[in-house]
């Protein structure tokens, strides 16, 4: 990326405008004019801007993209006019019949270009436009929605790699797309107001995202970061063949609630590894702790902790817990047999027993495939 301007009515990066969540999908009461409805696509938010041959893609967090998704450029240049601002999604296809693959996704950011290159190869991505900021000299930021869809709607030049996604200001077919598109990898409905002008950085849409509950096995705990309570609980259910797969943590606890969980998980570090599902892992982590010690008495670097499947850096020790204890928690999407974004603790569940915490209580969609979205 080079510091000369662009050649374009609005400078990058910018702050794209966001969503708040809502329960249910919006009715004709709960807006002046009226909703636009979308699927909420799961996957990198990207803001491309193009001016001539020069292309970037930006996050929502204002990082440049391009280098990560080389095969992106070739088709977002054969479909965009030569210069122009274009809000959409970067989705990474399953192989298979199951949508979206969120978790290849996320293998694609990674800083070795030959892994890059391999990567886009083997799972390439596609992007799904929603929505255009600006096309040559003209800002679109204050049209209204209905008029900037019209306008992506002739502008862009849809192929095999750059989708236009659906939209339907019918709340009836908001319904179906919420209940079908979930096999899909989809998590939900995007609502924009058809009068609402685009509000950089602000909150002005409205998302309904999937929610539901599951009883899980807690076999532990991660500290807070701060070193000062517990940071996430971990979950895990037991598969067919009685082992208990880990499945995520429930996390965003308030600093008071932090302390109070260390209170009540305290009792049960008393015989933890009795018996526990997860004890080869906790004897790792233990004998690991021991050679770092030793490491460092010697001046040595300490080993490699192992590495979290979505950062390779993180550190997933865990204070492992006699086992007992079920939790009842919130989530929103199962993926690759694991939770997926946010999981909220809401309840402890003295009532059930852990290895009554299975896979079946799980309410799954059926698998879409991603070309059936369009």
């Amino acid at each position: 990326m080079t510091d000369r301007p662009w050649n374009l009515p609005i400078q990058p990066p910018i702050d794209p405008m966001l969503a708040k969540l809502a329960r249910k999908i919006p009715t004709a009461s709960d807006g002046d004019a009226g909703w636009l409805f979308e699927p909420k696509w799961d996957g990198f938010r990207c803001i491309v801007f193009r001016d001539g041959d020069r292309i970037e893609l930006f996050s929502r967090n204002k990082r440049p993209l391009a280098r990560y998704f080389p095969e992106l450029i070739g088709p977002l240049l054969a479909a965009t006019p030569e210069r122009c601002i274009v809000d959409g999604e970067i989705v990474v296809p399953d192989a298979g019949d199951h949508g979206l693959d969120f978790d290849a996704l996320l293998q694609r950011i990674h800083p070795a270009e030959s892994r890059i290159n391999r990567l886009a190869a083997e799972t390439p991505a596609e992007f799904v436009a929603f929505d255009v900021l600006a096309v040559g000299d003209e800002t679109l930021v204050d049209h209204t929605m209905t008029e900037r869809r019209s306008r992506l709607t002739d502008l862009l030049a849809v192929n095999d790699i750059v989708r236009l996604t659906p939209a339907s200001t019918d709340r009836a077919m908001a319904e179906d797309w919420f209940g079908r598109f979930e096999g899909a990898g989809l998590d939900g409905v995007i609502a924009k107001p058809v009068d609402g002008t685009y509000e950089m950085g602000k909150r002005s849409l409205v998302k309904v995202k999937h929610q539901r509950t599951a009883d899980c096995a807690v076999p532990g705990y991660r500290v807070h970061k701060d070193g000062n309570g517990v940071g996430s609980l971990l979950l895990g259910l037991y598969a067919d063949d009685g082992s208990l797969r880990s499945v995520g943590v429930a996390a965003a606890f308030t600093a008071k609630r932090r302390t109070e969980l260390l209170d009540e998980l305290a009792p049960r570090l008393d015989g933890a590894l009795d018996d526990h599902p997860w004890v080869d892992w906790a004897e790792w982590q233990e004998a690991k702790r021991v050679a770092d010690a030793e490491r460092e008495a010697v001046g040595k670097p300490a080993t490699p902790s192992a590495g979290s499947r979505w950062n390779a850096g993180k550190d997933l020790s865990f204070v492992p817990i006699r086992m007992g204890l079920v939790a009842e928690v919130a989530f929103g999407q199962l993926e690759g047999g694991r939770f997926r974004h946010g999981v909220k603790f809401l309840r402890w569940r003295p009532d059930r027993l852990p290895e009554s915490c299975t896979y079946d209580q799980l309410d799954v969609a059926d698998p879409v495939k991603f070309d059936d979205l369009f």
